[in-house]
């Protein structure tokens, strides 16, 4: 994709905790120009005052007059965005597209706070903080194609990208990717439990339980394989490894359980929104 980050500017970046400042330190390695982009940050942190001040960033702590931004990036805390949002509409053009990276607040939340329909609705995850991240996106149909595509781009900095063709699928990609990173970390403080519990010292159980997570992670990451394959790969017949997936993919195993978690964790995605 042909398109230069010069291209996103003038870029507001409303809120730069760790997902926004994530998505603020990956554009500027990836060549956006510093005086392109404003932060609007009430309580920054002093990292993000440090990197500011290195990388000739402008930070605000309100909004600036006279500024239309080419793009917006709001990434603040779902609890406060209906507050907000209208101390910022007057960043918004008739060529603005507004980048929501807010969790649980739909497209309509966006075009009564900001009143603009040009909106990208988004879910990253925890891991885009170390460019690993995916995040699924839902653009409404007054976006431009191109602008789609700028997007694209910036999202990019966090790692990989999944459009969806309908708002409500980000619900489910907000249950399964969104918060999917706690039930890996969540996975991993069980199989250390398990390993305490079956006679190894506790400190020796986590280390080991968080070393296989890791390198399993890493090794689906650089596997052309699927999942299962994967799996398969580990499990010879009538093995240690066939003895316990026997309980975690059994009637009431794994697969129930995580069907479970991610249709609670949708569920309350859509009661957030509202």
């Amino acid at each position: 994709m042909s398109i230069d980050l010069r291209e996103a500017t003038p870029l507001v970046l409303i809120g730069a905790g760790k997902m926004g400042g994530a998505m603020l330190l990956g554009w500027l390695d990836r060549g956006l120009p510093p005086d392109g982009v404003v932060v609007i940050e009430p309580h920054p942190s002093d990292e993000l005052k440090a990197l500011a001040a290195t990388r000739g960033v402008r930070l605000e702590s309100t909004a600036p007059a006279g500024l239309t931004a080419r793009v917006m990036v709001v990434a603040v805390k779902p609890q406060v965005l209906d507050a907000v949002l209208p101390l910022f509409a007057g960043l918004v053009g008739a060529e603005t597209v507004v980048v929501s990276v807010v969790a649980g607040k739909t497209i309509a939340a966006f075009e009564r706070g900001l009143a603009t329909t040009r909106i990208v609705r988004t879910i990253p995850n925890t891991p885009s903080q170390v460019g690993r991240g995916i995040t699924a996106a839902h653009a409404v149909a007054t976006v431009p194609p191109t602008d789609c595509d700028l997007v694209s781009v910036l999202l990019a900095t966090l790692g990989r990208l999944e459009w969806v063709d309908r708002e409500d699928l980000i619900d489910v990609a907000t249950a399964v990717s969104g918060s999917g990173p706690a039930y890996v970390f969540h996975m991993a403080e069980a199989l250390a439990a398990a390993g305490a519990a079956a006679g190894l010292e506790p400190a020796l159980a986590t280390r080991l339980a968080r070393a296989t997570v890791e390198g399993a992670g890493e090794l689906l990451w650089q596997s052309p394989e699927t999942p299962d394959t994967l799996r398969k790969n580990v499990t010879s017949p009538g093995g240690t490894t066939a003895a316990a997936l026997a309980v975690l993919m059994g009637e009431d195993g794994l697969t129930k359980l995580m069907t479970e978690a991610v249709a609670a964790a949708a569920k309350r995605s859509r009661e957030l929104a509202g």
